[in-house]
């Protein structure tokens, strides 16, 4: 049975909503729950018959999100050290914590190490468009300044992550540019450009707009910019949905469109919302690492511990590993 380790201290909440997102989850499907973080304030809030269904590993150090995330290296004692250890000794399958991004990735990279042949691993998102199917973008911010070298390698990774975890057979992949033009975009996206021409699936730039039109599968950029749309994203759904409210409210004709329409939005609120998503996936490390928002809610808890045992279960590392070596042997 797939095991996950929680760093049930991390998020801006504290342990509870980590724990209730932990039982929703438990609720749904088989899995090995491991807890890790301080017992005297994780026992209070377990439910009695629960706590022979759930283990937990103490830790007494927290890493807060005003720390530097080079500090988690040292700081052993923390509750996410603790749980990407318990990965890297072979005692859980996969990570999740809503705590520090930054010292989730920088330990899940030095801990766990790199797939074999990956240069550097990247976070992947994924983005809501106008059809059911979701847009994959990487890297989300894993890495500030990237080669051309490394993007090629996001949209491998990017594209088996699609043709496991959404059954694309070829997923279609884009390079995230200020025109689809080939002659447009900067010195990184132009070189990367040349790179991925002629590699299965990969259908030349897009433009931010792809990002939600369905269009194309697989969006790949450098961390920097991709950290950016992830940002505006989520400011752009909040402030939309402020805005809905907002009419609704000062207009009674709206409200009774309201009404009818409840379960319009009802969907379109579950499309926006990044509870519904779970965590960001840091690929191309050894293991699975699902990094978590914040503010995560115990339904962002549950799905990313989803994720998390999804990633485990359909191998994707291996695809990776495969799928790079193959490129390497052309280029050879």
């Amino acid at each position: 049975m797939v095991k996950i380790a929680i760093d049930a201290m991390g998020g801006d909440f504290g342990p509870a909503p980590i724990i209730e997102g932990t039982i929703q989850a438990l609720k749904q499907k088989l899995f090995i729950p491991i807890l890790v973080g301080k017992k005297s304030e994780i026992l209070p809030l377990l439910p009695k018959r629960y706590r022979d269904k759930i283990l937990i590993v103490e830790a007494d150090d927290v890493i807060s999100m005003h720390d530097s995330a080079t500090d988690a290296v040292k700081r052993k004692e923390s509750s996410i050290y603790k749980a990407v250890d318990l990965v890297k000794n072979g005692e859980a399958d996969g990570v999740v914590s809503a705590g520090h991004s930054g010292a989730t990735m920088t330990l899940a990279t030095l801990r766990l190490g790199r797939l074999k042949g990956v240069l550097r691993p990247a976070l992947v998102t994924l983005m809501p468009t106008k059809n059911s199917r979701k847009s994959v973008v990487l890297d989300v911010g894993a890495n500030v300044d990237s080669k051309p070298e490394h993007l090629l390698q996001f949209a491998i990774m990017g594209g088996c992550y699609a043709e496991d975890m959404f059954k694309i057979s070829t997923p279609s992949i884009g390079l995230l540019a200020n025109g689809e033009e080939d002659s447009k975009g900067n010195e990184l996206t132009k070189t990367t450009f040349k790179m991925l021409q002629g590699y299965k699936g990969f259908k030349g730039n897009v433009e931010g707009s792809d990002i939600f039109n369905a269009s194309c599968d697989v969006i790949v950029c450098d961390g920097f910019v991709g950290n950016l749309v992830l940002k505006a994203s989520e400011g752009v759904a909040s402030t939309i949905t402020g805005l809905i409210k907002e009419y609704i409210r000062k207009s009674p004709i709206a409200i009774t469109g309201a009404l009818l329409m409840r379960k319009v939005f009802k969907l379109l609120k579950e499309q926006m919302d990044y509870a519904e998503i779970g965590g960001a996936p840091l690929i191309g490390i050894h293991g699975c690492a699902i990094v978590g928002h914040g503010k995560s809610n115990p339904k962002a808890i549950k799905n990313a511990i989803f994720q998390a045992i999804n990633y485990v279960d359909t191998n994707v590392n291996e695809h990776i590993v495969e799928r790079l070596e193959m490129l390497k042997s052309k280029e050879d």
